[in-house]
């Protein structure tokens, strides 16, 4: 492997910067113990700050190792648009008229749930939430997915007394179920997003080679959840039909969030519309709550700060995806994305040139099959981070705990995308 030193500079501060992510709760910690630095050691327990700060790290490296001008030159060389479009899905998702319209209909499905089955309490709303709003994110993208899901189960789980098993075992269902919700089509999921259009996927490529194995295993993980944490689930106290929100206020926010999907790709146009949608918001604030600015700038964030450490990654990832069989490649990419973004994975592996389908099909399938293993493997987990972890012990989600219970369902997504013949 050839690297320059500062090729070798990135990679050392890439791997703080994930060890660092795995101990945000021992800083949060020192925070409650030593008041004169606290804001120091809260800072470097927000577990959206890791990427960002580090990247700053890594920009004054190549600043001392070259000159400001190559430093500059690097960053302009990086593509953001991935993290202003979360930035921007997450404001719009995440606004109380599209809350409440995702909320309704899936308490009527739920509702025609309890009917069918004659089951009571919240376990089918808990099942709809996990095994139905990840599909979703085949159309309004993984991000919105996720940040939907996320305010969901605050308040149908997150904001009760629950165990820890329960705190972490959704929060592991839902990483996994997203990262493979998003398969049903070549726009949602990042990491397909990057090989689409170079290797020529289609949506209906997509949904015959991922989409029915995906579906079964987003079932198979929601439902075991739910059979596992039904006696912990509480059925919502809040009535849903405390406010009613006109119908033309939804349908704006709906168009509002259709185009910003559609110009997912196009960062001038969803920017522009996000502002507009401030504006809305805030010329007619009857039916609307605070927008989640704050949640969605620390995602952003921590995403620019991936994709500035990520960038100079490729010198030991691409070698290591070159030398590998399609099967190898399948668990190498999976057991790579604790370790990097599963969407740069895929990027790296779009280089490599002379590969086969079957190569092609283990990377991208590895690569979704770990994105819930970290918070680091999948674009949109930082944002069910930012929205979910007040609501964890001392406002710090454990890295290894994650991992631990993210392991059962991508076990799971393992066997539906190896075993399953479809």
């Amino acid at each position: 492997m050839n690297f320059t030193p500062i090729e070798l500079g990135a990679t050392i501060i890439f791997a703080i910067a994930v060890l660092h992510t795995f101990c945000t709760s021992y800083f949060e910690s020192l925070a409650k113990h030593s008041a004169r630095h606290a804001g120091l050691w809260h800072l470097l327990g927000e577990v959206e700050i890791v990427f960002g700060f580090w990247a700053a790290a890594l920009v004054i490296y190549i600043c001392l190792i070259g000159n400001l001008q190559e430093a500059k030159s690097y960053l302009n060389s990086r593509n953001f648009t991935e993290p202003l479009f979360v930035f921007a899905i997450m404001i719009v998702a995440g606004s109380k008229p599209i809350l409440h319209f995702s909320t309704q209909l899936l308490h009527a499905a739920a509702n025609i749930l309890k009917r069918l089955l004659g089951i009571r309490g919240a376990p089918p709303l808990y099942f709809l939430t996990l095994g139905l709003t990840p599909l979703l994110g085949s159309l309004i993208t993984e991000p919105a997915a996720m940040t939907l899901a996320a305010f969901l189960l605050r308040d149908l789980v997150y904001r009760h007394r629950c165990s820890k098993s329960l705190l972490f075992g959704t929060l592991g269902v839902l990483f996994v179920n997203i990262s493979i919700g998003g398969t049903l089509t070549n726009f949602a999921a990042p990491p397909v997003l990057m090989v689409a259009s170079t290797w020529g996927w289609s949506s209906g490529f997509m949904f015959s080679n991922f989409g029915i194995e995906s579906c079964i295993a987003i079932l198979i993980n929601a439902l075991g959840a739910t059979l596992l944490f039904h006696r912990q689930l509480i059925e919502p106290t809040t009535s849903n039909q405390a406010e009613k929100i006109p119908l033309a206020v939804i349908v704006a926010h709906l168009l509002f969030l259709l185009g910003v999907v559609i110009f997912a790709h196009d960062p001038i146009i969803f920017i522009w519309l996000l502002l507009f949608f401030i504006g809305y918001t805030t010329a007619y604030p009857k039916h609307q709550s605070p927008l989640i600015l704050k949640e969605a700038l620390l995602v952003g964030f921590f995403l620019a700060g991936l994709v500035v450490l990520g960038g100079l990654q490729g010198w030991w990832l691409q070698p290591i995806l070159e030398m590998m069989s399609p099967t190898a490649v399948f668990y190498g990419s999976l057991a790579l994305t604790a370790f990097t973004d599963n969407a740069a994975l895929t990027y790296l592996g779009s280089l490599v040139t002379g590969t086969s389908l079957d190569f092609k099909l283990a990377l991208v399938g590895g690569a979704v099959a770990g994105g819930g293993l970290t918070v680091i493997a999948n674009a949109p987990n930082p944002a069910g981070i930012a929205i979910l972890r007040s609501h964890f012990p001392g406002g710090a989600v454990s890295a290894l705990y994650l991992l631990l219970a993210a392991i059962p369902p991508t076990l799971v997504t393992i066997a539906a995308y190896r075993l399953l013949p479809i």
